[in-house]
């Protein structure tokens, strides 16, 4: 079963792929201000995840 951070980092990530199916302002090199945030959010749970995952193999 997946852990907290794990499961938020995912939810992220469908959370900013949903947006950006209905978002005109969104494209793959500039993001509208909904679209940043959800990206934001996405990147720093994604980055905390796997900065975890290296620690807990040293």
């Amino acid at each position: 079963m997946p852990d907290d951070l794990h499961r938020r980092y995912q939810s992220a990530h469908t959370a900013y792929r949903a947006h950006r199916v209905t978002c005109t302002g969104c494209t793959d090199t500039e993001r509208c201000s909904v679209g940043q945030r959800l990206f934001e959010s996405f990147t720093r749970l994604q980055d905390a995840y796997l900065n975890r995952q290296r620690q807990q193999r040293r």
